[in-house]
């Protein structure tokens, strides 16, 4: 049904939810790749991108120190999200002069975009595992 609000019971429109579909891109009957709701969750997709983003948000940082900072993440896995991350254009990837050769990573313009999104998805997490625990529930 894309990303509307309501529906009579013919199935048709009773019309759009103007906050969370404001323009015509997320007024799709399937999800598409424009859709800037697909848009965001596609910047955010991969189990550990959140994770590695949350500490690129800190400022750049090298492959090293990042498995410092993200300790449970396999190297083959760092370095999956990270090229994933900068074949998104969210992060960029800087050699840096000397010996050894040395890698530096930093969000772009667009990865620091994702700032707000990232800090909502943990307060809306945090919200609903409220919500659902087992006491509330009872």
């Amino acid at each position: 049904m894309g990303h509307q609000t309501g529906s009579d019971a013919g199935g048709g429109r009773l019309g759009w939810d103007v906050e969370l579909v404001p323009d015509e891109r997320g007024r799709t009957a399937r999800p598409e790749a424009d859709c800037p709701v697909e848009v965001a969750l596609a910047a955010l997709s991969g189990r550990w991108t959140t994770l590695v983003l949350r500490e690129l948000m800190h400022g750049a940082a090298s492959y090293g120190r990042l498995r410092e900072r993200l300790p449970e993440i396999s190297p083959k896995v760092l370095a999956e999200r990270l090229r994933a991350l900068e074949d998104r254009e969210l992060v960029l990837r800087e050699r840096l002069v000397g010996f050894p050769v040395r890698t530096s990573y930093r969000l772009t313009t667009a990865g620091e975009a994702l700032r707000p999104l990232l800090v909502e998805l943990y307060r809306t997490g945090a919200e609903l595992a409220a919500l659902t625990a087992p006491e509330v529930r009872a």
